[in-house]
Parts: structure tokens; sequence; C-alpha cells
């Protein structure tokens, strides 16, 4: 079981598919779970779905960049991005794909053909509807937090907001979906991975050959009841899979496990906090909602194991 003690592994050597893009990936289907609920949209003056929606991103690294190509292909339209070397921005939308690949070739985003650069104070204090610091912590402070226009911020880094800063935003009504929950893909892929190496076997590697089968017994079924029904006159009736369900004949792959399951936990996990915050009448207060959640959790472990007092 040694391997499952390091993660973020490569796959040959008992990595798990979709662990690169995984914290990314959390962080659209955090601000998604949110993002289509017309409750809090209202609070912060937004309507509900990505369409129309724009959206600024600190950091084009591993989590920025996911960050950007996820809510791209959801919709959003990325304006503008910011590096520590420098920022882009262009409001008909940036193309995360093509960026990506200059700045594989250049080692910068800076002169990006697809944008022009950035010459104001502050990406951060642009207006947009979507704001996602992916870099460092602290960022958005009680010094520089009245500045902000973004009315919903994921906080895809570690604490990008003070306390202070945490506050004045509320008090303007943002949306903030916090750190401890929005960045959290890339740990709980990491656990699947744990388990994957202590199981010693891929997911769906059992599985595969007689789910397929299992799938084409079905089609065969079904056109065996066609043909009893309606004969066999000029030939058989075929009952062939759409391209979408032969897709699926094998079952599903790790890849599909993995986005699957970080897409259901961070779903629940979300309902979970929006529950806290009704219940406790917080408000846009999302992060003492799923700091309530977190340690009453820790309580009711200790509480089960008879060591809480």
């Amino acid at each position: 079981n040694a391997s499952a003690c390091i993660t973020g592994k490569p796959i040959n050597q008992g990595g798990i598919h979709g662990r690169t893009s995984a914290t990314g990936r959390g962080v659209f289907h955090g601000l998604e779970n949110f993002i289509k609920e017309a409750e809090y949209m209202a609070m912060c003056g937004q309507t509900p779905g990505w369409g129309g929606k724009t959206f600024i991103v600190q950091g084009f690294g591993n989590v920025g960049l996911h960050t950007c190509r996820y809510l791209t292909r959801a919709g959003a339209k990325c304006i503008g991005i910011a590096e520590w070397d420098g920022s882009i921005v262009n409001p008909d939308g940036i193309d995360p794909k093509a960026l990506e690949d200059y700045k594989l070739d250049n080692g910068t985003i800076v002169g990006f053909p697809g944008a022009k650069p950035y010459e104001g104070e502050s990406l951060l204090f642009e207006e947009c509807d979507i704001l996602v610091p992916a870099a460092m912590e602290k960022v958005i402070n009680k010094d520089n937090a009245h500045k902000v226009q973004a009315k919903i911020i994921g906080e895809a880094a570690n604490g990008p907001i003070t306390p202070a800063g945490d506050k004045i935003l509320q008090e303007k009504g943002c949306l903030i979906i916090p750190d401890m929950y929005i960045n959290a893909g890339g740990v709980t892929v990491s656990y699947f991975e744990w388990l994957k190496n202590l199981n010693h076997v891929s997911y769906g590697r059992l599985t595969f050959k007689y789910e397929r089968e299992s799938n084409y017994h079905l089609l065969q079924s079904v056109q065996d009841s066609l043909e009893r029904r309606f004969g066999k006159v000029g030939g058989g009736i075929p009952v062939l899979p759409n391209h979408n369900f032969d897709s699926r004949m094998s079952g599903a792959s790790e890849k599909d496990i993995v986005h699957s399951g970080l897409d259901y936990s961070m779903e629940r996990t979300a309902k979970n906090i929006m529950a806290t915050a009704r219940e406790l009448n917080l408000g846009l207060d999302l992060r003492t909602a799923a700091y309530i959640n977190s340690i009453s959790k820790i309580f009711t472990t200790y509480r089960d194991a008879g060591i809480s007092y």
C-alpha cells in the first residue's frame, strides 16, 4: 500500500486520470452549484446560469488554466487574465486553449496576440461578473476590497481574501464561495487516487467486458421484441446504439468515474452549505456556513468515538 502515501503520481506509476485538472474542475463545479441557484443570484444581483457572464482570473497556472477552460465551455466569457509578469484583456473573450499554447511556447502570457496588454491599476478591480483569484493569498484586503466590482468571487487560491476584506465585500452584496470548499477538487481526487492504490485495481476494470456484453444483450432483446411484434418482412429490424450510448457501452472509464465522483462531492457539499446558511439565516456568508458544517462533522466523529466532553 506504500504507493497510496503520495498522490498526484503519473498514471503509469499508480496515478489516476483527471488529477491534473481536478482543482480547476472543482472550481467550475463549485461556481456552477451557486450560479444555478436563483436565490443566491438574486442576492448578489445576478441572473441564474452561465449565459452572458464574464469572468477574470488571477493566475494562469494549473488551477487558473483549467478554470478558464471549464468556465468558457460552460458559456461564460474570459475577459481578462492576470499573471505575475503582466496582465491581458479582451472584452470579446480570450481563448484559453490558444493562450495555453502561447504560454507553452513563450513561457509567458505577455504578448499574446488574442488580447491586449492591461494598463490599469489591477485586473482585480475591473468590472466583471465573476472574479477568480487563483494565485496568492491576501490579494483582497481591507485596503482594496472596496475597489472590487465583481459580484461573485470563487476563491481558487488559498486565503486570497482577508477577514477584513471579506466583511467589506459581503456588505457590498458580493457572493464569496470560500476556498475551503471551492478549491477542494484536487484533494478530493487525491482521495480517489488513494482508494485506487489501496484496492490495487483501476476503477471500472473489473466490469468493462461484462457491462458491454450486457448492453449488447439489451439491444438484441429489443430487436427480438420488435421483430416478434412486426415480423421480418423485408428483413430484420436492427437496433443499433447511437453515438452517446455506444461510447458508454463498456460502462464508465476511470476518468468518467473520477469526474462523476468529483461532481457529486461538490454538489452535495454545496447543498449542505446552502441548507446551513438558510437554517441560520446567514445570507451570503457561505464561509461561516462551511465552517459550521466542518466543525459539526468533527464533533460528531468525536462524540461517536466517545471522546467528546
